[in-house]
């Protein structure tokens, strides 16, 4: 059995990335939600989710724009958050052990606990419109 390293470069991260969504794209609960909104874009969304995660694990910033605005209308709940985290979660200590990935389950706890508070509160003051 191959021993896992830390996530260290952008082929890591990109690993990563990959099979999380390949989880993401066959899951029952997640995977129709994501497949539905982004389609034939798969390569794109990719390529963008490699630079956000080079961005936060890598310090390399390569990655700018809003990660919560496209969110905002998805039609989610915090059971599918609960389910992202465990898909993501599962692939990160499946591929690799240390600081770095360590980094990854904190900021994607983080995030998902950020997103859902958020679109909740949109959800609640939908007179509101968030400052984007």
């Amino acid at each position: 059995m191959e021993e896992r390293k830390d996530i260290e470069k952008l082929d890591d991260v990109k690993v990563l990335v990959d099979t999380f969504y390949g989880k993401v794209r066959q899951d029952e609960l997640i995977g129709g939600i994501f497949n539905d909104i982004i389609q034939d874009r798969w390569p794109e969304h990719l390529e963008k989710m490699y630079k956000f995660w080079q961005t936060v694990l890598l310090e390399e910033h390569t990655y700018s724009g809003r990660p919560f605005v496209p969110h905002l209308k998805m039609p989610i709940e915090k059971e599918h958050f609960d389910r992202w985290l465990e898909l993501f979660f599962a692939t990160v200590d499946e591929l690799y052990l240390g600081q770095k990935a360590d980094l990854a389950k904190w900021q994607g706890n983080r995030m998902a606990e950020m997103f859902l508070l958020k679109i909740e509160y949109f959800r609640k003051n939908s007179q509101q419109t968030p400052l984007l």
